[in-house]
Parts: structure tokens; sequence; C-alpha cells
């Protein structure tokens, strides 16, 4: 019979749908793989094509050249100059779209995935995350940063080469804030920090463990609104990205790169997006809420129920998803 999980973190009710589910081997997609060269002469994220994109903001170096690069987005959907104003009329506000969009430039070789980076490039990659974010987030123009990498065209990406995303807005945005608010709420109540309780389920129960280290887990949720949706969280209490230290970086590093390589082999290298869900900077140091990673591989889409209910159908169970990818062994 199907069933009605809540997710006790994003207050989300999802319908399992038990009947309709899938095996976890149904959702890899037979596709024809596209082999891509090291080297586009087109691609501005190539080596040798750095002026086809703005001066870069960042880049990190060794003897053969760029590691890391990370410039300006040339099609940003902020503004990088002006002041943040906000206006009010009526019951109608507005404020200046202004705020930071970068792109990050995970390799310089054109024909590898992010699951395909070796520990040391995905340690670096982590460590421009870390140093973008708190640069973002050093402007007062913005209240939010949020990272994020879209893997695929399902996902949203339009160019090929391996790259991340940051935006910084001019203001927190409504999941967030309630997120904050629920979070908040559940620690006045339970004196607990809700993620910590649920990373603590999730690790004595095991059932939907995918990954563990020293320094994170890597589940699939309760609820999961998708298919093989993945959570990778820090063991160490933390509510913002920037509180997590060099040690944490290198173990972030390595479980991310094995959970993407195991979706890689698993799903034959599905169209995913992933985001670091994070307090802005200044609510470093509260009790009350977490950061953590969400990987969401798109192997279904969003059709009228969810967009009429707000709710989700979930066609698989995320033990099932959990057991299958911890059969996928990587490196």
């Amino acid at each position: 019979m199907p069933e009605l999980r809540y997710n006790v973190i994003t207050h989300d009710w999802v319908i399992i749908a038990t009947e309709r589910a899938k095996r976890p081997e149904e959702f890899a997609k037979k596709k024809d793989k596209k082999v891509l060269p090291v080297f586009v002469p087109t691609c501005p994220f190539c080596p040798g094509n750095e002026k086809m994109t703005p001066p870069e903001a960042y880049v990190v170096s060794d003897t053969t050249g760029w590691r890391v690069r990370v410039t300006p987005n040339k099609f940003a959907a902020l503004a990088c100059e002006g002041k943040r104003e906000r206006s009010i009329q009526g019951i109608r506000r507005k404020v200046s779209g202004v705020g930071i969009h970068e792109v990050i430039v995970e390799t310089p070789d054109h024909s590898k995935t992010t699951a395909q980076l070796s520990d040391r490039e995905m340690e670096i990659l982590i460590q421009t995350y870390l140093n973008r974010f708190k640069a973002a987030s050093a402007d007062p123009r913005v209240e939010h940063v949020t990272l994020f990498k879209n893997h695929g065209e399902a996902a949203g990406t339009s160019l090929e080469h391996p790259h991340s995303q940051l935006i910084g807005t001019p203001v927190i945005t409504s999941q967030i804030r309630d997120r904050l608010i629920h979070s908040l709420r559940h620690f006045d109540e339970f004196g607990e920090c809700v993620f910590c309780h649920v990373m603590d389920l999730e690790s004595q129960e095991g059932t939907r463990v995918v990954l563990e280290s020293e320094k994170f887990i890597c589940f699939t949720p309760f609820a999961a609104l998708t298919p093989f949706s993945i959570t990778i969280i820090p063991r160490r209490h933390m509510a913002c990205f920037a509180e997590m230290n060099d040690a944490e970086a290198a173990d972030l590093s390595k479980i991310l790169r094995r959970t993407l390589s195991k979706l890689y082999w698993g799903l034959s290298d599905p169209d995913y997006n992933y985001a670091i869900r994070t307090t802005p900077i200044e609510y470093t140091g509260v009790k009350y809420y977490h950061w953590y990673v969400s990987i969401i591989p798109r192997l279904t889409k969003m059709a009228g129920f969810e967009l009429g209910s707000g709710m989700f159908i979930n066609v698989s169970l995320p033990e099932e998803n959990a057991a299958f990818l911890r059969g996928i062994t990587v490196e």
C-alpha cells in the first residue's frame, strides 16, 4: 500500500507510491555516452580561451597552469555594480537586482565530470567554494549566498565543461527563512537541533545510509521528495558552511566525490543538481540550524499534481535506493 511520509526538516509530505515503485536499477537510463575531448577551441572554460570570459576573480594554479578558475558570470542573474535599494509601494515590494553571480570552473579538462575528479582536485574545489562563499558574504549588499551545480541538460546546464556557480542575493530566500523558523521552533520545543537528531537516527538505523566517514554522513532521506535524493551532512554541528575547517573540507571532498561516482556508475551518469544549503554567515554558531549538501538526480519530472499541490510523488523506496548505491563499488 502507498504511504505518506513526513520530512521533519523541510516540513513536506511525500507520497511514497509503493505500487508504482521502480527497482533502483530501472532508473539507469541507457544512453549513448558522448565522448568529450580534453580541449574544445570554442569553449570559454578551456585553457587558452580565458579572454572569452570576464576577468577572473579567483584562481588556483600550479606549475602546469590553473587548476580552478572563478569568473563573474557573463550572463549574470544579478548586476555586480550598483547599490541595494528597497522600495515599498502599497503591498508591492522591490529590491534592486544587485549581487554576485560567479562561475567556478572546476578543472581545465573539458572531458571530465565532477565524479571523475581526484580527491585532491575535489579538495581544491571545496576550498574554492569556501573562499568564494566568504568573499561574497563580505559584500554588504549580499544577504545570502548559494553554491550550486547543474549537471546535464535536464538539470539546467548550458555548457558541458565542468563548472559550478555561486549567487549572492540581496535578500534571504523564503525557503531559508522558513527552515530557520521551523528549526528554531524545534529547538525551543525539544532543546536539540533537528538536523543533528535526524543524522543520529539515520546513522543508528543504517538502512538509508549510503556512505559514512569520520566527519560526514551521506544518506537518502526517509521522506525523499524524488528518487535517489541524497543528503550529505557534517557530524559536527555547524550552522554555516563557512565554519568548516580544513580537515572537514578534505573529508567532504572525498565523500562528495565518492557519492557522485556511485551515481555516475550506478545510474549511468544521470543529470543532477547539488546545492549547499546553509545559513547566511551572520548565523555562524547558532545551535538550531545545520548546513548540508543536497543532491537531486533528475530522474523524474515534476507534473501537474506537484505543481498544484506542492506535494511530491516518489516512485521509489529510499531504503532500496540506499542499498543499491551502497553496492556500487568506487575508488
